[in-house]
């Protein structure tokens, strides 16, 4: 089930997005709740998902090194979609968190029709994962 429109609004990635463009990307998303202690990723697995962290908390981890946390607003799960490349982290659950999922290929067609959303996508990879 697609997710209501207004909730992106919360989202900074969403937050500049028009009401048509928040349409469509709710269309694609569908919400996921998870307990603590749940990998949403697996480093070095195959990416098919983009998530987008509602509500909760995760780590993200290398090599069993942790990275950085992710809350609310945070997403991960785009390098794997764009760059073809395998996870470069584990994240995984540290509390309670609800969270939208789509598609990679849903995700990549609704960053190719919203060139905003292409851009904040690209910026975001050029500083998480340098070439």
């Amino acid at each position: 089930m697609s997710v209501d429109p207004a909730r992106l609004s919360a989202i900074p990635l969403f937050a500049e997005l028009d009401e048509e463009q928040r349409a469509a990307a709710a269309a694609k998303f569908e919400e996921r709740h998870v307990e603590p202690g749940e990998h949403l990723s697996h480093e070095g697995g195959a990416g098919y998902f983009f998530f987008v962290i509602e509500s909760g908390a995760a780590t993200v981890a290398r090599d069993g090194v942790t990275l950085t946390e992710f809350g609310p607003g945070d997403y991960f799960g785009e390098a794997a979609i764009f760059k073809t490349r395998r996870r470069t982290a584990t994240v995984t659950t540290t509390a309670s968190t609800t969270l939208f999922a789509m598609f990679g290929a849903d995700f990549a067609t609704l960053v190719h029709d919203i060139p905003s959303l292409h851009t904040a996508i690209d910026d975001a990879l050029a500083a998480r994962v340098p070439e």
